[in-house]
This record gives C-alpha cells, structure tokens and sequence, in this order.
C-alpha cells in the first residue's frame, strides 16, 4: 500500500509541475472518488488531491488496495 501512495505522490508532484491554471475538480471526478470513500468530505479537495486520488482508482491494484488508500489519503 505504501508504493500505491508513493507512487501517488510522485504523479502528484509531476502535475504540481504544470504552469495550467487551477481547475475545480468536476462532479464527476468527485464522484470517482466517492466509491471508494462515500463516508468522506470531498468539498475541500483541492485539484492537486484529486488528481493524486484519481491517480491511485484508475492504476491497476485491486480494488481493495485503491479502496484501502484512498480511504488512507483523506483521513
């Protein structure tokens, strides 16, 4: 788990590179998301975090392991 949010992190960073404006993360990015973790606030991700989220549900673990480190990021 701990190589799912390294390489999290890392991909997170590669985007923190990105001169792009900063968007609001949309509905359903948020709604991704919210399968993996329904009990969490989502209202003050920034776009950044979600990226790194979306990162870890679209990779290849299984999905107790993106479910287990999503879950691990937003607490």
């Amino acid at each position: 788990m701990k190589r799912i949010i390294a390489s999290a992190l890392v991909a997170a960073a590669a985007l923190g590179t990105a001169t792009a404006a900063v968007a609001a993360p949309t509905q359903g990015q948020l709604n991704d998301i919210a399968r993996y973790a329904p009990e969490a606030d989502l209202s003050t991700l920034s776009e950044r975090e979600v990226n790194v989220l979306l990162t870890v549900i679209h990779g290849g673990d299984s999905e107790s392991e993106k479910r287990n480190a999503v879950r691990g990021y937003l607490d």
